[in-house]
């Protein structure tokens, strides 16, 4: 269901004014106003029933490994598709992988694919996946979210075996990468195996009648106009004006223009965290575990959320309130309590103690909300002032360790490895942060799901993260065009599939080749030999 619907002045004098009009020379109804608004809006209705526009930036293409911007990633999700899709609630759900299997050491995983094919006909192959993923690891979208690969190989035209340096539970939770035919990986427009492929003219998507799938998409119309556009604020206009009819916007962006006209929005999971970071060393206040691991409860988080006008999730375990690793419980226990948090700072004799909070300033909204957990913190005895610096001197102070804390944006990979805040060298080892025994515990809920928990409390417990929500993009969609949509990572168009995980998962097919091999002993004879089954 969507996220709510507005019904704006603008948008009622428009629907009047369009049931209002007569054409020269035809005969006016005489029918009840009632009667004629119906008959007017049902039209209408019908008529959005046959058509359909989507806003795009044609310079920067819609290569998914390459494209950022946001107003091209619906038509991504269109146009092509992954191994796997990942839901809202970060399940995996089969969409090309026909069925897959896993060794027993969960460090080698076999993926057998369905029978798709590319938008020009040609059969989707283990080549093609090879390549796509590939081309994904440390793209600026998919980021290091495959670190822990080792390698991907071909076996065949219908199987791509993955092999691992650590034990995954949910390998397919990282698979939902766009898959594109191999030798357009570094094409601006590669082909894909989506509902739809781009026009010739490249005005339009066209829907493919001769689509592998049998499972209908969110949209399904003969053709979807695509207007060209530069800026949030024309995007906007086409959609307010009727020319496209769905946007995926950002509201935590400083180039966020609000929307004044009548639609449906639902909320579109990102895996962005914002957090806080702590330097443990020196003459930070932070420096105190038992300061630190009180911070969580001196951020009023619901208050923080309107910052990003409600576009975000209160979180306070590093991963999102939506996913099954998320211990609702546990959680409570680091819960808005700023008695707590002043109560710690009388403790270690740090009330009234002064701290700098550093925070990038190329994100406005990123720098009120800093403020506005400055007040927070302030108001509960610990003096912040907050520190706003561009970009590049940002990086700089992180890497240095000049700060007391830092707030921190991050887009996590969909199973919320932790790997990179505290493996010695990590991207995101900040202030003396990495740790062997976190880390330990990040490969082990890699391993197992199950062991969340124990990361999740020790992470919370020593005060080494402090995480504050999970940011969500916004999905406007003219009322009625779309149905069944629930938008999902990195999948505007993502609808419920009527496959589910187990349901492609058998017994791993062959010999372990993960494991140690065992001690044999030679046969006798040939003939022996063969009778081995």
């Amino acid at each position: 269901m969507p996220k709510f619907t507005r019904l704006t002045a603008l948008a009622l004098c428009l629907g009047l004014l369009a049931g209002c009009s007569t054409a020269p020379g035809a005969q006016q109804n005489m029918s009840s106003p009632e009667a004629t608004e119906a008959a007017t809006a049902q039209t209408q209705q019908d008529t959005r029933a046959q058509s359909f526009g989507l806003s795009y930036q044609p310079d920067a293409g819609w290569n998914p490994y390459t494209c950022t911007r946001l107003a091209n990633r619906p038509l991504i999700s269109l146009l092509y598709q992954g191994l796997f899709s990942v839901s809202s609630q970060y399940r995996a759900e089969p969409v090309l992988c026909q069925r897959y299997s896993v060794a027993s050491d969960l460090k080698a995983y076999r993926f057998y694919l369905a029978e798709a094919t590319f938008s020009d006909g040609s059969a989707l192959t283990a080549q093609d996946v090879v390549a796509s993923l590939e081309a994904a690891k440390g793209s600026a979208v998919y980021g290091n979210r495959l670190s822990h690969v080792t390698g991907i190989r071909a076996e065949g035209t219908d199987c791509v075996a993955i092999s691992l340096d650590t034990a995954y539970e949910n390998l397919p939770l990282l698979l939902d990468i766009p898959i594109v035919r191999a030798s357009d990986v570094a094409s601006a427009q590669p082909l894909g195996t989506g509902a739809y492929a781009v026009a010739a003219d490249g005005a339009a998507l066209i829907r493919r009648q001769d689509w592998w799938s049998d499972y209908p998409p969110a949209v399904d119309v003969q053709t979807i106009a695509l207007s060209q556009t530069t800026t949030p604020a024309e995007i906007r206009d086409q959609f307010e004006f009727g020319q496209t009819d769905l946007v995926l916007a950002d509201p935590g962006s400083a180039a966020y223009v609000e929307y004044r006209c009548d639609y449906e929005l639902w909320d579109c999971a990102t895996g962005i965290l914002l957090y806080l970071g702590c330097n443990r060393s020196g003459s930070s206040p932070f420096s105190n575990e038992s300061v630190r691991a009180a911070l969580t409860h001196g951020v009023d988080r619901t208050a923080l959320a309107e910052t990003y006008r409600g576009f975000a999730e209160e979180a306070y375990l590093p991963a999102s309130p939506e996913a099954d690793c998320y211990d609702s419980t546990l959680a409570a226990s680091y819960g808005y309590d700023p008695s707590a948090f002043s109560s710690a700072l009388a403790q270690a004799g740090l009330q009234n103690t002064s701290a700098t909070l550093l925070v990038c300033s190329d994100h406005a909204v990123r720098v009120t909300a800093a403020q506005a957990i400055a007040d927070s913190l302030s108001a509960c005895g610990l003096q912040v002032t907050v520190n706003a610096l561009s970009g590049e001197q940002y990086q700089e102070a992180l890497e240095i360790g000049n700060f007391d804390f830092y707030l921190g944006e991050v887009r996590l990979s969909p199973n919320f490895d932790l790997s990179a805040f505290f493996q010695e060298g990590g991207a995101l080892s900040y202030g003396g942060i990495s740790d062997a025994s976190t880390y330990a515990l990040c490969l082990s809920a890699l391993e197992n799901s199950g062991n969340y928990y124990d990361l999740h409390q020790a992470v919370m417990d020593s005060g080494q993260l402090c995480p504050l929500l999970f940011r969500t993009y916004a999905v406007f969609a003219t009322r009625g065009t779309v149905s069944q949509l629930l938008p999902g990572l990195n999948h505007v168009f993502h609808t419920a599939n009527s496959r589910q995980l187990a349901d492609a998962r058998t017994d791993w097919d062959g010999p372990d080749v993960t494991a140690a091999p065992t001690e044999q002993t030679e046969p006798e004879d040939a003939e022996a030999s063969s009778s081995e089954p």
